[in-house]
């Protein structure tokens, strides 16, 4: 049986292992420590979300979403909907956005990012604290464009971590995948 994930310690981990990025470690405790429903997209001051960088078995390219709502290419990733296993989550969500079976997720947290998520009909502009997960592909590399997804399409990563248009948090994971600041 798999230990339960603990958020609490995966966020203490992430923080020695990512000094510098202790202002946004520092966000994440604090909804962490919110007695709200944090894992529920209902709590519009904010919740947290599971993402997937999603790499191949040679760790070369990472499978991105054209994001049907919000226009941009970025990781596939979702809500956890009141799950508070956010490393199954990524693992759930990229599974369902890619259509990919034997995808392995790796315990330890790949990267943090909170953003903004732009108002769509009734849901005002909300807060995501994105938690991300490497994952990877194991078996067959050949995807499923779903429902979210305008496209889906295997990047290289080294052409990611300095491209000026790609969005700002997918260069900086580039950048932690190639340079090993793991």
């Amino acid at each position: 049986m798999t230990p339960a994930f603990d958020l609490a310690a995966a966020l203490a981990d992430y923080r020695r292992r990512h000094p510098g990025e202790s202002a946004v470690v520092d966000l994440f405790q604090g909804l962490l420590a919110d007695p709200g429903p944090i894992y529920e997209r209902r709590r519009l001051g904010g919740h947290f979300t599971g993402s997937a960088w999603l790499v191949d078995r040679t760790g070369e390219r990472v499978l991105l979403t054209h994001h049907r709502k919000l226009g941009r290419w970025l990781q596939l990733g979702g809500h956890a909907d009141g799950d508070p296993d956010l490393a199954a989550v990524a693992l759930k969500e990229a599974q369902e956005e890619s259509g990919l079976a034997d995808l392995v997720v790796e315990p330890a947290v790949f990267d943090l990012d909170r953003h903004a998520i732009p108002a769509r009909g009734e849901v005002p502009e909300h807060w995501h604290y994105d938690v991300r997960f490497v994952v990877r592909a194991t078996g067959s590399e050949d995807f499923l464009v779903g429902e979210e997804s305008l496209d889906l399409a295997w990047k290289p990563v080294r052409d990611m971590a300095n491209d000026p248009g790609a969005d700002e948090s997918l260069r900086r994971m580039a950048r932690k995948w190639l340079f090993g600041t793991l």
